[in-house]
């Protein structure tokens, strides 16, 4: 299990519990980074959209001995989400919060682009939503002088997917936000790590480099205990990001439209 302390200056009072808030814990990511974190001493906010998911999570953070306060809510509803969150802080001071939200959509077969509807539900889930709750636990977190943030968001956002190009658009927003974030948040002790993993096995999923989620996971929590700016897993979707800005246009249009999410 990793323990987590925010590189902060705390008081002197000592803190008897640790206190983290997990969104998208009813998905595979979040369930593995609340797991990560559980144990003795440890309190786990966690939230997401399948009760019957959310609630096995929660019952697995509880049998690790950590104290475990589940929510169901669709973060397509931000007002919501936010004024949730401020409840919940308000209740007792998150250390740190973990805004996992990804929903992956793609271009549907036959199609040149994607509804706009789609569009809509993808670019809200993923990026306004996410960014919405990072600057009202940032700015509660900055009065304190001490935090971490960690956005999840995806190796996709360093690409132009043609056929994913909502979720690109999102994660590449994201991107560009956290990094916003972060420089405001930096002088008030407060710490931003965006996350930009690659694929992420599913068990039955065949796709090049997709490493366990359970993997992803500690990478994830160690890369936020190092303040880590802007972390890519696995490697070689650093380089393609690199790869991706070297190429010329010509060729670079040839490759991206042959990529199938």
């Amino acid at each position: 299990m990793v323990r987590l302390w925010p590189q902060c200056n705390y008081s002197s009072t000592p803190h008897l519990a640790r206190r983290l808030l997990v969104t998208g814990a009813s998905g595979a990511l979040g369930r593995a980074l609340a797991l990560v974190h559980a144990g003795p001493d440890i309190s786990l906010n966690l939230w997401g959209r399948n009760h019957e998911r959310l609630t096995s999570t929660a019952e697995a953070v509880r049998a690790a001995g950590a104290k475990a306060s589940p929510r169901s809510l669709d973060l397509l509803d931000c007002n919501a989400a936010v004024a949730a969150l401020i409840e919940e802080d308000s209740e007792a001071a998150f250390d740190m919060a973990y805004l996992v939200a990804g929903i992956g959509d793609v271009c549907p077969p036959g199609a040149i682009v994607e509804p706009p509807e789609q569009i809509a539900h993808v670019l809200q889930t993923n990026l306004t939503a996410p960014a919405a709750m990072a600057a009202a636990i940032g700015g509660r977190m900055a009065a304190r002088g001490r935090g971490q943030i960690v956005l999840i968001g995806s190796a996709a956002g360093h690409h132009s997917l043609p056929s994913a190009a909502s979720y690109a658009a999102s994660k590449a927003g994201l991107a560009r936000f956290a990094d916003a974030l972060r420089i405001a948040m930096k002088p008030h002790g407060v710490s931003v790590v965006l996350v930009a993993p690659g694929f992420i096995a599913s068990g039955t999923d065949e796709r090049p480099m997709a490493i366990p989620t359970d993997l992803v996971a500690r990478r994830i929590a160690q890369a936020a205990e190092r303040g880590k700016r802007h972390y890519v897993t696995p490697w070689p979707f650093a380089a393609l990001r690199l790869l991706d800005k070297a190429l010329p246009t010509a060729l670079r249009d040839r490759v991206l439209a042959h990529i199938k999410p």
